[in-house]
C-alpha cells in the first residue's frame, strides 16, 4: 500500500507537472490562491482523492452542487477494487466479511448515512437515499440492504480474491495491530465548495482491516468523521475512528473554525486536543481535512504520512499534511 502510494504520488505530480492540462507554474499559482479562497473548489482525504476530485471536478466546473460533487467523487474509490480500504475490495472483518460505512451532508444540514452495510458497491448514494427518502438519519447492517434492495441497489459480492487471500494470510495468527497510514485507515472523506457558494461532504470506507464484526467506526457518523455548516466551513476525519469518535473530531474541527481560526490551525488543534486525551498516541494516526466557506483549506494529522488532494480552477495537487510529530 505505502509503494503503491509513492507510485500514485509520482504520477500524480508528473501529471500535474508534464501533462493533463496542468503545468508547475499552474499548479503552484492554484495553491496560492485557494490559500486566500477560491471556488468552487473540492478537497479529499489521500492519493486516491487525486481520481476521486476528478470526478468531482466535472460536477462542479459545470456549476452543478457541491452534493451531487461529492457523491460522483467518492464512488470512484468505492468501485475501484485496487484501493483496498473503501468500498468494492475492500479487506474484510475477522469473518471475512466486507462491511461498510458512509455518510453525506449538504448545505442545509440535511444528512443521511449507513453503517455495517454488506454487499452493496456504493454505500454513499444508500446513505444519500436515506438522507433524501426517508425521515432517518442512520440505517444499519440487515434494514440498510434492506432498504437498498428497495431501492434498486444491486447485491454483490464486494470481497475480492486479492483481499480473500490477504484475509486468509491473516487468520493463521489472527493478531490484529493496526498499522498506521496503511491498511487500516485509509477512509476517503471529501468537502467541496461550489460555484454558489455551498458546501457539502461525504464520507466512505471498509473500515478498519480484521475488525471484530460488527464494528462501525467514525465514518458514518456525522459529527465525527463529517461536519458540515454552511455558514462556517466543512471538515472530515481519517485515521483510528475510535480516538475521532471520542472527541466528535470533525464537529469540533468546525466549531474550531467558527472561533476564527484557519482551516489548519482547526484541524491542527483538534489533533493536539485528540492527543492530549490520549494516553499513547505511538500507534495512532488521526488525520482532518478543512474547507470554510471562502474556499481556504487545510489539513493536519498526529503522525507524518497523511495526504490529501486539492482540485480547483488554477489546478490540482497531492499536499503532505502537517504533523505533530
Amino acid at each position: 500500500m505505502r509503494d503503491r502510494r509513492k507510485f500514485i504520488k509520482l504520477s500524480a505530480l508528473g501529471a500535474t507537472f508534464l501533462g493533463a492540462g496542468f503545468h508547475f507554474e499552474k499548479a503552484f499559482a492554484g495553491s496560492l490562491g485557494a490559500a486566500k479562497g477560491q471556488k468552487p473548489i473540492v478537497i479529499s482525504t489521500w492519493d486516491h482523492g487525486i481520481p476521486a476530485n476528478e470526478a468531482a471536478w466535472k460536477v462542479l466546473s459545470n456549476k452543478g452542487s457541491a452534493l451531487d460533487a461529492v457523491e460522483a467523487g467518492v464512488r470512484v474509490p468505492e468501485a475501484d477494487p485496487e484501493v483496498r480500504t473503501v468500498g468494492y475490495g475492500g479487506f474484510p472483518d475477522r469473518e471475512g466479511k466486507v462491511t461498510l460505512d458512509a455518510c453525506i451532508m449538504d448545505k442545509d444540514s440535511n444528512c443521511g448515512a449507513v453503517a455495517f452495510l454488506q454487499h452493496i458497491k456504493h454505500p454513499i448514494s444508500v446513505a444519500r437515499k436515506v438522507m433524501e427518502d426517508t425521515p432517518h438519519v442512520m440505517l444499519v447492517g440487515d434494514g440498510a440492504l434492506k432498504f437498498a434492495l428497495e431501492k434498486g441497489f444491486q447485491k454483490e459480492n464486494l470481497l475480492t480474491p486479492a483481499s480473500e487471500k490477504d484475509w486468509k494470510n491473516w487468520l493463521k495468527e489472527s493478531k490484529y495491530k493496526p498499522v498506521i497510514n496503511i491498511e487500516n485507515h485509509d477512509t476517503i472523506g471529501m468537502l467541496a465548495l461550489d460555484a454558489n457558494g455551498d458546501l457539502a461532504g461525504a464520507c466512505t470506507t471498509s473500515g478498519a482491516a480484521y475488525k471484530m464484526h460488527g464494528r462501525v467506526g467514525d465514518s458514518p457518523i456525522i459529527g465525527a468523521g463529517l461536519f458540515v455548516d454552511n455558514e462556517v466551513g466543512a471538515a472530515t476525519a481519517t485515521g483510528l475512528g475510535e480516538a475521532v469518535i471520542r472527541m466528535v473530531g470533525s464537529h469540533l474541527v468546525v466549531e474550531l473554525m467558527r472561533q476564527g481560526n484557519s482551516p489548519e490551525d482547526a484541524c491542527r488543534l483538534a489533533v493536539e486536543r485528540i492527543i492530549a486525551k490520549q494516553k499513547d498516541v505511538k500507534d495512532l494516526q488521526v488525520g482532518f481535512i478543512a474547507l470554510n466557506k471562502k474556499g481556504e483549506y487545510g489539513g493536519y494529522c498526529i503522525h507524518k504520512g497523511f495526504n490529501y488532494a486539492i482540485q480547483h480552477a488554477s489546478g490540482k495537487q497531492l499536499i503532505d499534511g502537517k504533523s505533530k510529530f
